[in-house]
């Protein structure tokens, strides 16, 4: 009888619900509130004179975003969806090649197909309340399925209906600046994935600043200060250890007075079950709501697809505690099940606004519903 595989696994510990793995480089101490002056304000011109002082570690060193004139527009877009489509390689197997054997030396789908395939989108990492809620409607749907490429098709139906269920991204504010804060767990890739925006909007003519306000991990800042430089941005840092909530503020301030037009806020690694240090984050939201009015105008919340179902868990408390406007899901890259993105469009109502398939600045990508279904199939 379909459903039977996940009756069993009711009884069975859930492993996705343990606690998150990550430490926090910074524990569970207080808040640090005394402020320290602006160590500096760093303009791009500036920076490369201090090239020299700016080492990340090997594992965290970034690459130079390549010139935006190196890739024709019709050869950069088949390039992207040939990544995402290397990226979610392991869930087109399961997809594709899996699906294909369910009908071998079967021709109608019956209660035994229906289980398998279960598993099969458990397996993909699509969650198993977002399963359930497909295997609904597709037994409902079973006469219409006479082979492998009707329930493909059927499969994109279902999953597509959840993309365009969410939100449409909140436009622009007119605020000058617009204020960006970025957050999420450690080792997510926050700091790439502001570097890689950073890059974008100077591409298009947009002067952009940086807010180094994680300031509490090793190198962050240096880091911070290197894609700042190569993304032709300014960036506002303090001293190491510095109240992080006094380089956000810093740095609307000086964006204020420069004419900005876009501030990345760059926060500290926090694990969305230490309750002080996500308060430590609602001081800096708040701290920026005091120097301009609305800010932070979006909440951007970096999630990393190979954590699976953990994201999940991730997603509804820094919403719970920061109200996250959009997601940025990175790492992509293969070593990843693509599900992930099905099972957070359909838990979350929140929009999906990037994707990260590779390390190259061209590799975070806005999220394309209909080319992303394609990719997985």
């Amino acid at each position: 009888m379909a459903f039977n595989w996940f009756k069993k696994k009711q009884n069975q510990p859930d492993e996705e619900a343990a606690e998150s793995p990550w430490t926090d480089d910074t524990g569970d101490e207080a808040f640090h509130e005394p402020e320290a002056p602006i160590d500096e304000v760093i303009e791009p011109q500036a920076a490369a004179e201090r090239k020299d002082n700016l080492h990340a570690p090997k594992e965290e060193a970034v690459s130079a975003p390549p010139p935006a004139h190196d890739t024709p527009a019709e050869k950069k877009g088949k390039g992207l969806f040939t990544r995402l489509k290397s990226g979610l390689s392991k869930t087109r197997k399961i997809l594709t090649t899996d699906i294909d054997d369910l009908f071998l030396g079967k021709k109608l789908v019956d209660d035994d197909m229906l289980e398998e395939l279960e598993a099969l989108l458990i397996t993909a990492d699509m969650g198993v309340r977002t399963t359930m809620d497909i295997m609904e409607r597709i037994g409902g749907k079973r006469s219409r399925i006479a082979g492998a490429k009707e329930l493909k098709a059927l499969l994109k139906e279902e999953i597509l209906a959840y993309f365009d269920a969410l939100p449409a991204p909140s436009p622009k504010a007119a605020a000058k600046p617009h204020v960006v804060m970025v957050v999420g767990v450690n080792g997510v890739g926050k700091t790439t994935t502001i570097g890689k925006l950073a890059a974008h909007e100077s591409r298009h003519g947009k002067k952009v600043l940086i807010a180094a306000a994680d300031t509490f991990r090793a190198a962050a800042i240096e880091q911070m200060a290197i894609w700042a430089e190569r993304a032709g941005a300014d960036i506002v840092r303090h001293k190491d250890h510095a109240d992080p909530a006094a380089v956000a503020y810093d740095s609307v301030d000086a964006a204020i007075s420069r004419g900005t037009d876009i501030v990345f806020v760059d926060t500290a690694g926090r694990l969305h079950t230490k309750v002080n240090l996500m308060e430590e984050i609602k001081k800096i939201q708040r701290t920026l709501a005091k120097r301009l009015p609305e800010a932070p105008h979006e909440v951007l919340l970096v999630l990393d697809a190979t954590t699976g179902q953990n994201a999940l868990s991730q997603a509804k408390m820094f919403n719970e505690a920061l109200g996250v406007t959009g997601i940025a899901l990175t790492k992509l890259d293969g070593t990843a099940k693509g599900g992930i993105v099905v099972s957070i469009c359909s838990s979350l109502n929140i929009p999906l606004q990037y994707i990260g398939v590779g390390e190259r600045v061209e590799d975070l990508q806005a999220f394309n519903p209909k080319q992303f279904v394609e990719a997985l199939f």
